[in-house]
């Protein structure tokens, strides 16, 4: 596995040789980002450009950015002085990056915020080396986002989120690779996503789905995630200290964090050492809440008709709820845990959940469950899944990208 971390600098020495020192360059593309026409298209030529400060496309529409190939054109940000992205687009509209790949940024690889229309396509985001806490946040960053394409794309080394989507509406992420990082794809207080036919791999944790507190936008939820292969996301978790991501235990396939309308479905969820799929509360993270309109409760989570695989091994024993899992299972973790934390307004008189908000799991090939009863104290742990044998309305796309 070692000679994983290295790929992405043999492959820059190998791609039409390292073109570096080239300020003229460096300076051109500036002027490129910021003097772009609307309607024009930005191309980057073959070859490793050594850059030292972020690009920055503003209030452009109808732009397209355009390198020889995620292997071909590649911006080397190991030396950045400037700037904390490597590439940066705000306050626009229709906007195309593609074909090519960004380096050892100082933080985040790309950032699009408050963009309509933003299409990532053929983009490798990468941190050279054995991954770290000191490398950047996020390497696909959409943020404040509506109508994103995320596809044939690649992120590996982030610190926080290799394909992060956050306070977004309308994405699609699809038919690429996430590994090394700490989380693999999140989904974060976003609306209108599907995520599909993507690899999720050697993460810690490989697919989130995450509502937050203290965001812009409270609440994500009709969220579908399908055709994954979401596999041995065992790696150590590298996020610095302080981060929500900090939480995850290596060994996570997939972890619903407090969101709603979810639906997981036709995944292989295989060799994720602790947990292949976690539904869980905010208050499972001890973490207190200062945000009165955020609701960290899960609910209406439909998880059916995955395949689960995983030899029966350890849970991870550097993390909190990996401990606990041990505890309470031994080698033996259920493929599928839910805390049992629910939302006393979604329950009736005695106390069973409204079928609107009702955890339902079934048709799970060799899945295993447990419910850890975390609301009292884990005092009456159940592997019973006719509580959840149900079904929520299979939820279908609102509205697809335009791209």
């Amino acid at each position: 596995m070692k000679c994983a971390y290295l790929y992405p600098t043999l492959i820059a020495l190998l791609v039409g040789g390292r073109l570096s020192a080239q300020p003229a360059l460096e300076k051109k593309l500036q002027e490129q980002f910021i003097l772009a026409e609307d309607g024009s298209t930005i191309t980057i030529e073959a070859g490793t450009f050594d850059m030292t400060r972020s690009l920055w496309l503003d209030g452009k529409k109808n732009v397209t950015i355009r390198g020889a190939g995620k292997d071909k054109t590649i911006l080397n940000f190991a030396g950045q002085r400037e700037g904390a992205e490597g590439i940066k687009i705000t306050n626009a509209e229709n906007i195309t990056l593609e074909g090519l790949s960004v380096y050892d940024t100082k933080g985040d690889a790309v950032k699009s915020q408050e963009v309509n229309g933003m299409t990532y396509r053929d983009v490798r985001t990468a941190w050279t080396g054995k991954p770290k806490g000191k490398n950047g946040a996020y390497g696909l960053y959409p943020v404040q986002c509506t109508n994103v394409l995320i596809e044939n794309c690649e992120a590996r080394g982030a610190s926080d989120a290799g394909i992060y989507v956050g306070q977004s509406d309308q994405v699609i992420v699809r038919n690429s690779l996430a590994h090394y990082n700490v989380a693999g794809i999140e989904i974060e207080n976003t609306t209108n996503a599907e995520v599909y036919d993507n690899v999720s791999t050697m993460n810690t944790g490989g697919i989130l789905v995450f509502d937050l507190p203290g965001l812009i936008k409270k609440k994500g939820g009709h969220v579908r995630v399908y055709r994954n292969t979401i596999k041995t996301n065992n790696y150590k978790n590298f996020a610095p200290k302080g981060n929500i991501v900090g939480t995850v235990p290596p060994g996570t396939g997939v972890m619903i964090l407090a969101t709603q309308q979810v639906e997981i479905f036709d995944n292989q969820i295989i060799e994720n050492k602790t947990v292949g799929t976690g539904i869980i509360s905010y208050y499972i993270t001890e973490i207190p809440i200062s945000d009165k309109d955020y609701n960290p409760y899960p609910g209406s989570i439909y998880l059916h008709d995955n395949v689960y695989r995983r030899k029966k091994q350890m849970p991870t024993l550097k993390n909190k709820m990996g401990v606990l899992f041990f505890m309470k299972f031994g080698r033996k973790v259920p493929d599928i845990l839910y805390d049992g934390i629910a939302n006393k307004a979604w329950q009736d008189a005695s106390g069973r959940m409204f079928d609107q908000y009702r955890i339902c799991i079934n048709q799970n090939k060799g899945a295993t469950f447990a419910n850890l009863d975390a609301a009292n104290g884990f005092k009456h742990i159940s592997k019973d899944t006719a509580g959840h044998e149900c079904y929520q309305p299979v939820l279908s796309m609102r509205y697809y990208p335009q791209h």
